[in-house]
């Protein structure tokens, strides 16, 4: 689904403030208030805004974004994310890779690697990576959920504990500023935490807008993880955790 320019640049509004006004954003874009109400029906129709008053929310809380929706923000950060991510792991590396637009990126980024095994609990992952003969895909077993194709439950925690792999690229939905690692979903956070305690050097992988949402389900800790990749953080309790329990920091926009 193509954005304008014109609503890129309205949701990143939302990102950085919070929130958008019609009329201010009317004024901005020198349209009428009209023009910029059904840039917010558009918008939130999409799922990528929230329908306030007066103007419109960026989304965060409790409830998850659909998946389309998720891989349109900040999508060239994520992709930059990716490419360091991928930077990190060698050729003949084993690695897990669990659910998330971001998780993907770092698939992408991949592609080029020899010798791989990627065991993942994504479906999109793998079907990327299939057609790659230098890559190895080994998919769990589970509940799928249609939402985004993530591989789910019990019988998923249980294949990922067979295997004790190099590395884990893994993601949040949201990232509280005291460390702690949160998404939507019990059943997805369980095969997570099995990742975790399965790799040898854990990856984290998300975008700055991650500090902004909250999810009511717990993770784990960023002291947890080796290595913690974003494309800027702004937090100084979070740099603190990081430094103090000797997580490596990369930030993609600093270069």
């Amino acid at each position: 689904m193509y954005l304008s320019p014109r609503h890129a640049e309205i949701i990143q509004m939302a990102k950085d403030h919070g929130r958008v006004l019609v009329d201010d954003l009317a004024t901005r874009f020198n349209v009428t208030p009209q023009t910029i109400r059904k840039d917010l029906n558009d918008l939130c129709d999409q799922r990528l805004l929230s329908r306030i008053h007066g103007g419109a929310l960026f989304p965060s809380g409790i409830e998850n974004m659909e998946y389309e929706a998720r891989r349109k923000i900040a999508a060239d950060e994520k992709e930059a994310i990716g490419r360091a991510a991928a930077r990190l792991i060698p050729d003949n590396a084993s690695l897990f890779i669990n659910i998330g637009t971001t998780t993907e990126a770092v698939s992408k980024a991949l592609l080029d690697h020899n010798g791989l095994m990627v065991i993942t609990n994504n479906i999109n992952v793998a079907n990327r990576m299939r057609i790659y003969p230098s890559i190895e895909v080994v998919i769990a077993g589970g509940v799928v959920r249609g939402s985004d194709g993530g591989v789910v439950g019990e019988a998923a925690v249980d294949f990922i504990r067979q295997f004790k792999v190099d590395y884990a690229v893994i993601g949040a939905s949201a990232i509280d500023h005291d460390g702690a690692l949160l998404d939507f979903d019990f059943r997805e956070v369980k095969v997570a935490q099995a990742i975790i305690a399965n790799a040898r050097h854990v990856i984290l992988v998300s975008d700055q807008t991650k500090f902004e949402r909250t999810a009511p389900v717990r993770i784990g800790h960023l002291s947890q993880v080796n290595t913690f990749i974003t494309d800027r953080c702004d937090i100084p309790s979070v740099r603190k955790i990081c430094q103090e329990a000797e997580v490596q920091l990369i930030e993609t926009s600093l270069g």
